[in-house]
């Protein structure tokens, strides 16, 4: 049986494993010299005895002096995030985030569980019709539906009004403190 890439699968009986057969390399370069590649992404090199060959136990070399001189932008970069969430600006975009969203989701939650009890404790006043085939029951239900959407457009409206241009400022502070720390584009 192929992959979708053409390569046979592995059977499982064999010795390269089913990663080996997919990852795009050749497992038998890889053995013969006996090194791990770096490009892997799910590679740790703090992991301990991650990484060792299976015929000798040797374990793998240390990553390069390169490696260390591209993760100090990356140190760089995260103080850069942690003062941004630090700042007073920040906090008050989540406190006008919480200060909406925590009172409505309470709300919408009071109001659906309401519903729900209703329904299941008092069908006869559900079931009480308010004009032609259309009881309480029914109004409430759909009443459910116009609240999802009224919360929708109360939030968007919120979200535009009081947090969009304060986040958007945050995000352009952020990266122009990126950059100037060494840590790149995002």
């Amino acid at each position: 049986m192929q992959s979708s890439n053409g390569h046979p699968r592995g059977s499982g009986g064999g010795a390269e494993s089913s990663v080996d057969s997919h990852d795009g390399h050749d497992p038998a370069a890889t053995e013969a010299a006996g090194s791990v590649r770096y490009d892997d992404p799910w590679y740790d090199a703090l992991a301990s005895g991650w990484g060792e060959s299976a015929d000798g136990g040797v374990s793998v070399p240390a990553p390069s002096s390169a490696r260390r001189e591209d993760e100090a932008p990356a140190v760089a970069a995260a103080d850069v995030y942690l003062e941004v969430q630090r700042s007073e600006a920040f906090q008050e975009v989540r406190s006008r985030y919480r200060g909406f969203v925590v009172p409505t989701v309470a709300g919408f939650l009071l109001w659906y569980l309401a519903y729900v009890v209703t329904a299941t404790t008092a069908p006869g006043f559900m079931a009480r019709p308010v004009t032609g085939a259309v009881n309480v029951a029914m109004l409430a239900g759909l009443g459910q539906f116009l609240t999802t959407f009224l919360l929708t457009w109360a939030y968007t409206r919120h979200a535009r009004l009081r947090r969009d241009r304060p986040a958007l400022e945050l995000r352009w502070d952020t990266q122009e403190l990126t950059r100037g720390a060494g840590g790149g584009a995002s």
